[in-house]
């Protein structure tokens, strides 16, 4: 693996999170899937593009950057060993040969300069621990003019599974689950944050704009509380509280899921996002 600066980050995501997301790709998938138009369109990938995907995670969009740029070629990076194996088996059972996926550090990678046509992420930037710098890298790796296109989550309140798991609060150690950190979750959830960042990049023609999406948490109440309580930080709750409050904690999570099955029994929550677009100049500030 090249240089990690993020290396709280990079044992979270080869440890149990990092698997527990590879073994759940596909759900976490229709969790998020419904930014991936919106995202793609934003970025403007076409013909022989060559792309960069930051936080690729198993790889979809990465595969989809790719049957867009059939010409192209696009590279998926990630933290997370367990998540680009699996990457890499669905590329090949796919027939995707226009991508490759490599495990590094978007803040410190070494990335060739002016090499790409565009950069996306879905749900993988918020966890630099220098979000700056990692923007500025990126920054290095776009041609001029090169575009960068990522969707990130916006104010907490607005996202229906944090709202999920604010109904365990008195029974779980919730605290101030969904409050903005860096790195976290919710550290780009103010759009004055993300132009701060992005123009201390570098970047410029900075856009940001609100997009929501109504994803598959599960079918079933049940089945959708323990897949939530079997995140990282739903593993980490449970961790800290007695078998009688876990059990007590299933049910009312579960009970709080009902008013959001849909007539199919699926549990779709909305999740309320940032899409923001900018794009590096001819020249950056470091005369690059």
């Amino acid at each position: 693996m090249r240089d990690i600066v993020n290396t709280e980050q990079a044992q979270a995501w080869n440890g149990p999170e990092g698997s527990h997301w590879a073994r759940n790709q596909d759900r976490w998938n229709a969790v998020n899937e419904g930014f991936n138009e919106p995202l793609l369109e934003a970025a403007g990938i076409t013909g022989g593009h060559r792309t960069l995907d930051l936080g690729c995670g198993s790889g979809q969009t990465t595969r989809l950057a790719a049957l867009r740029a059939p010409h192209g070629h696009v590279l998926g990076l990630d933290l997370s060993g367990p998540m680009l194996a699996e990457a890499r088996a669905r590329a090949e059972r796919e027939g995707i040969a226009n991508v490759s996926f490599t495990q590094g550090d978007a803040q410190a990678y070494a990335f060739e300069a002016e090499a790409f046509d565009a950069a996306i992420s879905r749900y993988g930037v918020m966890f630099f621990a220098d979000p700056a710098a990692a923007f500025g890298n990126v920054a290095r790796a776009l041609r001029p003019g090169g575009r960068l296109a990522f969707v990130c989550p916006a104010d907490a309140a607005l996202n229906e599974w944090v709202a999920a798991v604010a109904s365990l609060r008195g029974l779980l150690p919730v605290g101030d689950f969904g409050q903005p950190g860096l790195p976290g979750m919710f550290s780009l959830a103010d759009p004055d944050r993300i132009r701060e960042v992005l123009t201390r990049a570098g970047l410029i023609d900075i856009t940001i704009d609100q997009v929501q999406a109504y994803g598959a948490w599960g079918h079933g109440a049940e089945d959708a509380a323990e897949f939530l309580l079997g995140t990282g930080p739903g593993r980490h709750l449970l961790e800290q509280a007695d078998e009688f409050a876990q059990d007590r904690a299933r049910r009312t999570l579960t009970d709080h899921l009902r008013d959001h099955e849909t007539a199919d029994g699926t549990v779709r929550l909305r999740s309320m996002s940032w899409l923001v677009t900018a794009e590096r100049p001819a020249a950056l500030p470091d005369g690059r």
